[in-house]
């Protein structure tokens, strides 16, 4: 089970006492009634959905009730940090670039043997 630190209640909790309320510092339209509708529909609908870290908004419907926002990694599902709602982000400095891991079949032949293995002739 996650545990999620809440910025208002200052303790780490479980994570069935919170809820996601979608992406992080999204700006709303000054005058949504004079948008087209492909603007709405990217407005309303489009979320990035990037592999790696995220800027979310969570609630904590069974503590406090308030919002916050949190960076969370989607490969690992960790929890970088949490904030009060209305701070600005944190600046995390720059994520290292994860490289592909090579799989195994991509190692046959290359470097030494396994152990218990001769070298082919």
């Amino acid at each position: 089970m996650l545990l999620i630190r809440c910025p208002y209640c200052e303790e780490e909790r479980p994570e069935l006492e919170f809820r996601h309320a979608g992406e992080a510092h999204l700006v709303r339209p000054s005058n949504i009634t004079a948008m087209s509708d492909e603007d709405f529909e990217g407005y309303f609908f489009i979320r990035s959905n990037p592999k790696g870290l995220v800027y979310e908004r969570w609630r904590h419907i069974h503590g406090c009730a308030r919002f916050f926002n949190a960076v969370r990694d989607t490969v690992t599902d960790k929890f970088v940090t949490t904030y009060k709602a209305g701070e600005p982000k944190p600046d995390l400095g720059k994520p290292k670039a994860r490289l592909p891991r090579k799989s195994a079949r991509e190692n046959v032949g290359k470097g030494k043997p396994a152990k218990g293995r001769a070298e082919p002739r």
